[in-house]
């Protein structure tokens, strides 16, 4: 079985990393090209969008030779397929976010219907005594909750290059790596041909970016991600069952939840972009786009780490999760506030340094 993942992974690599250069050309030829027009943008010159389609080929082409195509994983795809049309007319005319959203429910629902669903979590025992929470007629709804919540955290992340297929590649490594723990094959030769797929195009996606995957990409890869979690993480690991796929997807979990606690604390819409995510506050603190990208993948791959780890020994610490959880949390509050409260003060000198040029200037003409 290692053999043949290990197959599954080159196979969508080899193909991720070849198709490319063809859909980058596609891309300037529709017209699937993000121009920098605002200062959320940190590319100089237009770059081709539509990336996220030789990812989704690679994938494909490997799921289908290695995957078995049972019930919930025909609804996975359906759901993809669904996600990648949206995501390509994105690219190139720019969707509304109230449009995309109710696409997005509609992709859930291909493999909720197809049983992929979160119909059980793990609770206290003083809540219940065998540690499971039904969820009956709350499963559909959390489920469709959990797929749009994790597909937008991915698409929200990509910022940066290289920034949101790096995390979702560490993300889907980690979902490989469980699944050989506990004797999940089909969801090895997902993740395996995910993961193929994202290192393949990393070498083009990596500061400074050839091409960006665009919604194409990221939006694909937050649903894949978020329905394998479902099949391959909520399906029963006892009591770490909830813990797990959290650690696993936190960064982009905790950016989306700050970044919407943020705009309501500003009354701006919720859907409404703006320039406060991590890796934003991190570049406009004097990193590099590289830096910032790799602090952010070691924070992501720590937390990955620890999720491996409660599966590997077996043994939950509530405490320890805990612990991580209100670190991670600083890590997302505390330290972005330092480095925007060091932002604001530069920009105050610079303000200073441009008043008081401007008085000189005035003095010397009169």
């Amino acid at each position: 079985m290692n053999t043949s993942i290990l197959f599954a992974f080159i196979t969508a690599f080899v193909v991720s990393f070849l198709l490319t250069p063809p859909v980058k050309k596609l891309a300037f030829k529709i017209g699937a090209v993000d121009v920098p027009k605002d200062n959320r943008r940190m590319h100089k010159k237009p770059t081709a969008l539509l990336g996220g389609l030789a990812i989704f080929a690679g994938f494909l082409v490997a799921a289908l030779i290695f995957v078995p195509i049972d019930k919930p994983f025909r609804g996975i795809l359906l759901g993809s397929i669904v996600i990648i049309v949206m995501g390509i007319f994105d690219d190139i005319y720019a969707l509304g976010a109230k449009l995309k959203l109710v696409i997005q429910i509609v992709a859930a629902l291909f493999p909720v219907l197809s049983g992929v669903k979160i119909d059980i979590i793990a609770v206290p025992k003083f809540i219940d005594a065998y540690g499971y929470l039904d969820l009956k007629y709350f499963s559909v709804p959390l489920t469709i909750l959990w797929i749009v919540a994790v597909t937008n955290a991915i698409n929200l992340l990509d910022g940066l290059d290289g920034l949101a297929c790096g995390v979702s590649s560490i993300s889907s490594l980690t979902m490989l790596c469980i699944a050989l723990l506990v004797g999940e094959p089909d969801i090895a030769y997902a993740t395996a041909a995910l993961t193929g797929a994202c290192f393949g195009f990393l070498p083009y996606n990596f500061n400074p970016a050839k091409l960006f995957m665009g919604d194409t990409g990221a939006l694909f890869l937050g649903f894949m991600l978020s329905t394998l979690s479902i099949q391959g993480l909520f399906k029963g690991y006892a009591v770490i069952s909830l813990a797990v796929p959290f650690l696993i997807l936190g960064m982009p979990l905790f950016d989306t939840a700050f970044a919407m606690l943020r705009r309501a604390k500003n009354h701006r819409p919720i859907m409404s972009p703006d320039r406060g995510h991590l890796h934003h506050r991190l570049v406009d603190a004097g990193l590099s786009q590289k830096q910032a990208v790799i602090a952010i993948y070691a924070v992501c791959a720590a937390l990955c780490v620890i999720a491996v780890g409660l599966i590997w020994t077996g043994a939950v610490s509530l405490l320890a999760i805990l612990i991580v959880m209100i670190a991670f949390t600083l890590f997302m509050t505390l330290i972005p506030r330092i480095l925007n409260t060091d932002t604001k003060d530069e920009s105050k000198k610079d303000e200073n340094k441009k008043d008081e040029n401007n008085r000189k200037g005035d003095a010397q003409s009169k």
